[in-house]
């Protein structure tokens, strides 16, 4: 608690507490979700899923990216600017984008690719265009994501979701399905974000993984890959046929809960809305980039 000195009368609300002759207002200490964009799907044969963005916790001891563990809320100044950026989903051969809050950066998901996996927040799964198998997924940061899965004959490998590593291509001409993402109750509700794209595969539908993760594409007619979805940082499914096209990662997120006392200032390059959730205020920015503040 901060004690202030204020004019006994006059209040009103619940912002105020007495302690003897002064007031206390409760420490402005923000708790976060930090997701960032995930990767784009490349248009051409058995791709490879692409990874969710990164992924960073630190609401109410849940897991953090690559099951980690929960971060430190931060304590923050009111009347004070902070960085916020939303993180745009990749398309074709390109990651995500970050996510930021203050010093919290979240990485963008590695893209889906025609061959080795491409490294990010999540890593995505290894495409096989040259039909040769075996090639490795990429990387996953520590604490933000997991690894995607290497591909088999023609099957490229599922992207690394927030929670799970992507699948392995399981067999000749089969994509891998993205790895699962996490749940957090940051809002006040159960919400799963962070799913890894499908890969692409001749003879299968890789599903996306849960929280966000397109689905993978099969070589028939109208079997296209799909979409991460917008605002979890799911990656993107990948291709098994050329004429296709790109496929794009989810946009991210970013989610604050402060105590109720606080009201937030948004910057005009921010999209958002705030609720409240028991004692607490809960400001979810869905798009931009640009500073919040705090006032009491």
């Amino acid at each position: 608690m901060a004690i202030v000195s204020v004019t006994k009368y006059g209040l009103s609300g619940t912002k105020y507490r007495r302690i003897s002759d002064a007031w206390a207002v409760p420490d402005l200490t923000v708790s976060y979700l930090v997701i960032a964009g995930g990767g784009g799907g490349h248009s051409t044969f058995s791709t490879g899923g692409a990874g969710a963005g990164g992924y960073r916790n630190s609401y109410a001891y849940e897991t953090s990216g690559g099951n980690s563990a929960t971060e430190t809320p931060l304590s923050l100044a009111v009347s004070t600017n902070y960085t916020v950026t939303v993180g745009a989903g990749g398309s074709g051969l390109a990651n995500g984008s970050d996510s930021v809050f203050d010093t919290i950066t979240s990485l963008g998901g590695g893209y889906g690719p025609p061959y080795d996996g491409i490294a990010g927040g999540s890593g995505s799964g290894a495409g096989d265009n040259a039909g040769t198998g075996g090639r490795a997924g990429g990387a996953g940061t520590a604490g933000q994501g997991s690894n995607g899965g290497s591909s088999s004959n023609d099957g490229g490998g599922g992207g690394g979701g927030a929670g799970a590593a992507g699948a392995n291509g399981p067999a000749t001409n089969q994509g891998g399905a993205g790895g699962a993402g996490l749940s957090s109750s940051i809002t006040g509700s159960a919400v799963t974000r962070g799913g890894g794209g499908g890969g692409g595969g001749y003879s299968t539908l890789a599903a996306g993984g849960s929280g966000g993760g397109g689905r993978g594409g099969r070589y028939d007619a109208g079997a296209t890959a799909l979409n991460g979805t917008a605002n979890t940082g799911g990656g993107a499914g990948g291709q098994a046929n050329g004429g296709y096209g790109s496929t794009n990662g989810g946009s991210g997120i970013v989610i604050l809960r402060y105590p109720a006392e606080y009201t937030i200032t948004l910057g005009a390059g921010l999209t958002g809305t705030t609720a409240t959730d028991g004692d607490d205020k809960v400001t979810t920015i869905t798009a931009g980039s640009d500073n919040v503040s705090w006032i009491v």
